[in-house]
Formats: structure tokens, sequence, C-alpha cells
């Protein structure tokens, strides 16, 4: 292989039905795994690898059963960065008729494959051969109890250079304007004079916050005991593929250009015109499989997953790992939970699916249901056990219908160990669900990555091709829309 080869990001994993000691509720349930590109010199890139993975406190751990074999722990070991390493030998018809089915077979085929929990739960494996975007590939695969998706994306950062300039770490978008957190009332001015406006005024936002957010509490609450989803053709009727053999991984790449011009048109953000194109292409598979009538409306939820730290950019988490303050990073899984509702209908204006997802994540902002569910976990976890932590976790996945994510990345094209990265699309397995929707900004791209289950979605291609469409269409939409108004 040449210089030229290309670095791939990964595919997440799940829970591994074969290893049965695990550090944490989360760890209990899914793992994530990456792609990334064979180096021509594959002894230097182990020892780089081993240097960037160095910044997880769990990098060089095992878990360790305690004496009442309910509480594992993380136990210290040495690690044999062979072992980690894998190289397979595939069929060489099979990667010259096609490439990138190869990968995709083979990437699917790791999600059967056990991880050794005898050993440290992250893994290397090599694809070297060239695919229609690529000159090679590695899979990343890591289990989800050493690190969330932010914290994943952070040690990638922290071990990148911007391929402009190799000496210095890549640049990240800026962090948010706002001052204070998302869901911080917003006050107006009292409209009549005297102190019982001015108090009323003040103590109203904070009464709908609170209102709110025990309404969200309760359905997090009912939703992991008994209430579920209607039946779709998004779901198994038992509503569990956590074991199921059968499970893909699909990409497609949008325009980050093309997402911001939606956005600027419809004064909205960048989630509200992803999750309003994920709500568009549901609805157009929904309704092409089920053959319903375009005036039928029916509903599907989602499991948001929310960084819960504190709001800080990436670039300062990528500086204190240059610098060697890796322990001033928040690692390890620090997520809240949001319910998400996504309303199947057929529109004859694209843009409405933006517009009713605006005020859907509008609403939820507006509620601090991803701490009290993030806090009610751990409460639970610390009170009655992991047993209890993965109930809660199980139901959440098993009485919703997909998962959804969305997770930011660099502004620029990078390199990783001197090979340059063409795209990062992290996924991950082992929750019961049929479909895990992720998005992930690269450079001028955001990556629409699916990990479906093949039995209930066996044209899954189609449906990754519903929401290149759909967006196409909600651009378009966009672009008559900004028409209009500069001719007005």
């Amino acid at each position: 292989m040449d210089d030229d080869g290309r670095f791939l990001g990964g595919y997440g994993g799940a829970c591994d039905p074969y290893c049965k000691t695990h550090g944490s509720y989360i760890h209990r349930r899914y793992h994530r795994p990456w792609l990334a590109r064979k180096p021509p010199r594959l002894q230097r890139r182990r020892r780089r690898r081993t240097c960037a993975l160095r910044a997880l406190p769990q990098h060089p751990s095992v878990t360790d059963g305690s004496k009442d074999g309910n509480s594992p722990r993380w136990a210290r070991t040495a690690v044999n960065v062979e072992d980690h390493m894998i190289v397979p030998t595939l069929d060489p018809a099979a990667m010259e008729a096609d490439p990138d089915r190869a990968v995709e077979d083979y990437v699917a085929s790791v999600y059967t494959l056990p991880m050794d929990c005898s050993r440290p739960l992250w893994e290397f494996h090599f694809l070297d051969f060239p695919t229609s975007e690529a000159a090679s590939t590695v899979v990343f695969r890591v289990h989800h109890s050493l690190s969330d998706g932010m914290s994943l994306i952070t040690m990638l950062l922290a071990s990148a250079r911007s391929a402009a300039d190799p000496t210095r770490l890549p640049a990240m978008p800026e962090p948010p304007a706002r001052t204070g957190a998302i869901y911080v009332p917003w006050r107006r001015e009292p409209t009549s004079p005297g102190a019982l406006a001015a108090f009323i005024t003040w103590i109203w936002p904070y009464l709908v916050l609170a209102w709110k957010t025990m309404v969200d509490v309760s359905l997090f609450a009912a939703t992991t005991l008994f209430l579920r989803d209607p039946c779709t053709p998004f779901r198994r009727a038992d509503g569990d593929v956590t074991l199921n053999p059968c499970r893909r991984f699909v990409h497609r790449s949008l325009s980050l250009d093309d997402v911001k011009f939606v956005k600027n048109a419809m004064s909205c953000t960048v989630n509200d015109v992803l999750v309003g194109a994920t709500s568009a292409a549901l609805s157009r598979y929904y309704f092409r499989k089920s053959g319903g009538s375009n005036t039928y409306r029916t509903w599907l939820r989602s499991v948001l997953l929310v960084n819960t730290r504190p709001t800080a950019s990436l670039q300062t988490y990528a500086n204190m790992i240059e610098s060697g303050r890796s322990n001033d990073v928040a690692w390890g899984n620090q997520l809240g939970y949001i319910l998400l509702p996504f309303h199947l209908a057929m529109h004859d204006d694209p843009l409405a699916y933006v517009r009713e997802a605006k005020m859907t994540v509008d609403r939820k902002k507006s509620s601090l249901e991803a701490i009290f569910t993030c806090k009610i976990s751990e409460v639970f976890v610390k009170m009655f056990g992991l047993k209890v932590g993965a109930f809660i976790f199980r139901h959440m996945f098993a009485n919703t219908t997909i998962s959804f994510s969305n997770l930011v990345g660099p502004t620029e094209k990078i390199e990783l160990f001197g090979h340059p990265v063409v795209f990062i699309a992290p996924s991950v397995y082992g929750v019961p669900q049929a479909l895990i929707v992720h998005y992930q900004s690269y450079n001028n791209t955001i990556k629409i990555v699916l990990s479906v289950d093949e039995e209930i979605f066996p044209d899954y291609n189609q449906l990754l091709g519903d929401f290149a469409v759909s967006f196409g269409l909600i651009k378009d939409a966009a672009s008559r829309l900004s028409e209009s108004i500069k001719k007005e």
C-alpha cells in the first residue's frame, strides 16, 4: 500500500452476549467500534495507536467481578498490542468484484464476533484493500463502557493533526454563543408595574420548566415500565433485536453547506434540520411500506442521547490532552436521554418536516429531562445495583423505536498518524432496536450512518436513499423559499 491511503471513521458496537462481566450498566449493553486505514508501516501504527488510547483511563483495564458478583470494577492489566490488532483474510474475488460490499460484509460480521473480556475491550481490524472512498479501512471496535461518543471523538482529535498544518490540532466549531444552559428560561420584562407583576413574570418561566420536566420524566418512567410505541415497519413484534445476528451498517454523505443553507432559510438550528430530514425519510419509508393514505398520521419515538457535560468545545478537551492534562477531561459515559417523538405524515411542503422538528426540539429544550434521566439512572444503579440500571436501560430502548444521535467533528480535513482522513462514521449496536441513526459532521460533510436489523430492513439501502432524497427535497424547497423572499 502506498502512503496515499485514507482513514475512515468508524462504526460503533454493542452488547456482547459472550462477555458476562461489565463495569457499568451501559457496559452491559453495547460497544462502539470504529473504522480506520491500515498503515503501510503497521508496527509504527501499533505504537502510535497505543499512545493515543492512553488518554482513556480504562484503556489498560479489564473488568474484575467483586465478591458479591454485582459490582465489577476496573482492574489494571498489561496490554499486549498484538492481541488487539486483527488483519483478517478475506475472499480476494469478493474484494475485487465489489470492495465496498466486502467492507460492509466484514463490518456486519464483526458484530457477531465476541470480545475477549480477559483483556481490554478495544481492538483494530485492518482491511488493506481500496474501496470507492478510501485506499484501505480500519475497524476500531471499542466497548461503550470505556467512554461515550464525545470522549472517543476527543481522543481522535487529540491524536490527529490538521492536514493543512500538521504541527497543530484540528480546528473545531466554536462553542455555543449562549452563556447559560440551554434550558434556562427566557424572562420577559413585566408589562405592568408593581412587585406582584414582576414576581409573576420572574417565577412563571420556572414553573413552566418544572411542569414540562415533570411531564417528560413521568413519560420516561412510564416508558421504562409499560408504555410502548405503536407497531410500525420499524419495530420487531417483540421489540427486542439485541441478539439478532443480521445487522448492517451503511452510510451516506450530505453537504454540510446545504444543511446550513436550510438552517439559515428556516431560521432554525442544524439539529432541527437533521431531525426534520429524519422525520421526512422515516415518513417516506413508512408510507411506501405500509401503503397507507397520505392523510394518515402516526408517530414513533426515538431515544436522543445527550451529552451532559458542561458546555465546552471539543477543542478545549483536545488541548487538555495535548498538554498532558488528560485527567482533567470528563471521560466516561456522561449521557442523558430525551424521548423525542417523530410524527409520520406526508406533507406537500417538505419544509413542514423542519417546522415540526423545530417545535418538537424547542419543546424539549425547555425541560430538564436529559439531566433528570441521567441522574435518576445513576441513583438507581448506586442504590439497587447494575441489574436495575440494566433494566431501565433495556426497557427504555425496547419500548421505543429508534435511537438518534448527532456528533460534531473537525471543521477541516485532518491527518491521523500522517494519513489523511476521508470521513468519520460512528455507530453502535446491541440495543434492542432495529434502527439506529447517527449524524457525524466532518470538514464540509455530514455522514448519515444507519445501524439496521437486516431482517426488518432487507431494503436497508432504500431506507438510506430515503434520507438522501428527503433532504434533497427539503433543500430544494428552502431554495425556492429563499428566492421568493429575495423577490419580495
